[in-house]
Formats: structure tokens, C-alpha cells, sequence
């Protein structure tokens, strides 16, 4: 009999996984959807290790405007390594379920929701399917719900690293505060589902040279591509009620209390030529974590692990020393 909360397509001919050019799906792929607790349907995908030993499971949480196809060579790397990886696209985006009519406009109501569905990946999926030890690898804003979701996670997950967390964007002139409360009264106003910036996704590629966040032309080209080729994975900017949602996301977690209770291990890792988020906020963060580190990898752009090899690289060894490495969060 077939489980209704997680149901798998037809593959391979209703595709789950989206292949591109310069973009194979991974070996040993496999995947389908759960059906979160108010009936929406996330895009999940599972990866097994493709070398020995088995070092157990990443969970790889993309951040706003991504899908699991942007992370296949990420996935290549950590199934090389002895890693499954399990990951899943977040409610909104990707191959999930859109949560208002307007497919383009990035929306949510609250990042608990992000966290719920965190969860129930967990529950339903990674502890059942996948071996252990399990530990998270986030970008931006999935950064951030993986901080948010963290006080669930201490008995699950044995370390956790984060790529560029998004808790402000670089050189704005007031506080998170503030942008929380000006977000809030549009959204008083029936505002909310105006975008906060950018707009629908342009229908041209914008050329690499304006690109914020790679200084690597080929894998700008590469993930463009995935959505020239497969609209229907894309997103257009952020509504204002995305954005006071990721602003109460963040200083949930810079509450001072809350960082106090974080017990999971983390490597916090800053793009220092980011210009998507502050990383002058990043570093900040990091030095008041008790069981933290920070890496700053000079010159790279926000996507580190969309960048070229000599910042990813860098990337790759810091992983490769904290994941899995000694039990003692300052060895």
C-alpha cells in the first residue's frame, strides 16, 4: 500500500530531478515528497555515499531562491567523501509547493514554518532512511532556520556548518529592528505580498558581470541555466512579508538567551567580499557563540559553494577538518 505522505513520482518519466547541461543528477539518487502538516507538498531528495567508509548524513538546507538541483556538484563532493546527503526544498520555492497564487513572488508567514517542516523531514525521513551521524550543511537563509531550529536538533545532529547566515544585508543604514517594523505595518496595511525588492524573475539572464554573488563565470552559467531551462523552479525577489519574516527569524536567534542555549558545534563560514548579506554581522555572531568557530574565506561572494575552486577549496578542507572531527567543539 502506498504511504499518502510520501509519495514518489513516476521516474524516469515524470522526472523528480531536473538535469542540465553540465549538471548531471548525482548517482544513486532517489527522493519524492512529504506532505508538510497543513497539506502542502515538499521536494525532497536522498543521495547515497559513493565511497568508503560511510561517514553518515548531511542534511544540505539551500537558502531563498534555490533548489536541490543548484547543489548537485555539492552533492558529487560529499558522496565522494563517504557522506549520503539528504535535502529538500524548502515550502515556497524549488520543486515544493508555492504558498500564494503569484508563483514568482517569494513569500512566508512566519520562518517557524520552515522549521516545522525541518522537523518533520527529520522525523519522517532522514533519522528513518538515513544512517548516522547526522550533521547539517546550510546557506543564508537556511542558515538561519537551521539556527532557529537548533534547540530540536542537540540530541540529532553532531555539528552543524553554516555558509554566509543572513542576518542583515551589508551597509544598511537602520537596524534588522527597524526593517521588522516597517515590514510589520505593510503587512498591517495588507501590504505583505507586494515584493520587498526586485521583482518577478527576469525573463533575460542577466549578464555574469552584474552578478552578486560568484566570481565564477562557468558555475554562474551552469545554475542561470537550470532555470532558463525549468521555469518552474524559479522565484522572483522576496515579498515584504518574506522579508519581516527572515527579520524576526534573526534576532530570534541574536537574542543573547537563545545563543546561549545553542549546544550543537558550529563552524560559521563568511564570504568576505559578500554583497547579499552583512559579513561584518557574521563575524559578530560567530565570536558570541560559546560552541563556535568562524572562517572567513577572503574574496569570495555570498555563494561559496557556488564559487571558484580556489574559495571553494577552501571550503571543502575547513569541512573536511570539522566534519566529522573531534568531539571537542575547540580542537
Amino acid at each position: 500500500m502506498t504511504d499518502p505522505l510520501h509519495e514518489t513520482p513516476p521516474f524516469p518519466e515524470t522526472p523528480l530531478f531536473h538535469e542540465t547541461e553540465g549538471n548531471p543528477r548525482p548517482e544513486n539518487a532517489t527522493g519524492g515528497f512529504f506532505t508538510a502538516r497543513d497539506g502542502k507538498k515538499i521536494r525532497y531528495g536522498l543521495f547515497a555515499a559513493v565511497a568508503r567508509p560511510m561517514k553518515g548524513t548531511v542534511v544540505l538546507l539551500s537558502g531563498r531562491n534555490e533548489c536541490i538541483e543548484k547543489y548537485f556538484e555539492t552533492i558529487r563532493d560529499l558522496a565522494a567523501r563517504g557522506f549520503g546527503v539528504a535535502t529538500l526544498d524548502w515550502r515556497g520555492q524549488g520543486g515544493s509547493d508555492r504558498l500564494i497564487r503569484d508563483r514568482q513572488r517569494g513569500y512566508i508567514r512566519s520562518f517557524r514554518d520552515y522549521t516545522a517542516d525541518l522537523e518533520q523531514f527529520f522525523e519522517e525521513i532522514v533519522l528513518p532512511d538515513c544512517r548516522g551521524p547526522y550533521y547539517i550543511l546550510a546557506h543564508s537563509a537556511g542558515a538561519v532556520i537551521t539556527l532557529l531550529a537548533s534547540p530540536s536538533m542537540v540530541n540529532r545532529v553532531r555539528r552543524m556548518v553554516l555558509i554566509a547566515p543572513f542576518f542583515t544585508l551589508p551597509d544598511l543604514p537602520v537596524s534588522i529592528r527597524t526593517v521588522r517594523r516597517v515590514c510589520s505595518l505593510f503587512c498591517a496595511l495588507g501590504l505583505g505580498r507586494l515584493y520587498a525588492a526586485w521583482g518577478p524573475r527576469p525573463k533575460v539572464t542577466a549578464p555574469f558581470d552584474t552578478n552578486k554573488v560568484t566570481t565564477d563565470p562557468e558555475r554562474y552559467r551552469r545554475n542561470t541555466r537550470i532555470y532558463e531551462d525549468h521555469p518552474q523552479l524559479a522565484l522572483g525577489g522576496p515579498t515584504i512579508r518574506w522579508l519581516r519574516a527572515a527579520a524576526e527569524a534573526a534576532e530570534a536567534v541574536s537574542d543573547p538567551e537563545f545563543m546561549a542555549g545553542i549546544r550543537v558545534p558550529l563552524l560559521v563560514i563568511a564570504a568576505g567580499s559578500d554583497q547579499v548579506v552583512s559579513t561584518k554581522a557574521v563575524e559578530a555572531y560567530a565570536r558570541r557563540l560559546r560552541l563556535g568557530s568562524l572562517l572567513m574565506i577572503d574574496g569570495a561572494r555570498h555563494e561559496i559553494l557556488q564559487e571558484a575552486d580556489i574559495y571553494r577549496e577552501q571550503f571543502l578542507a575547513a569541512f573536511d577538518a570539522f566534519i566529522p572531527g573531534s568531539d571537542d567543539p575547540t580542537a
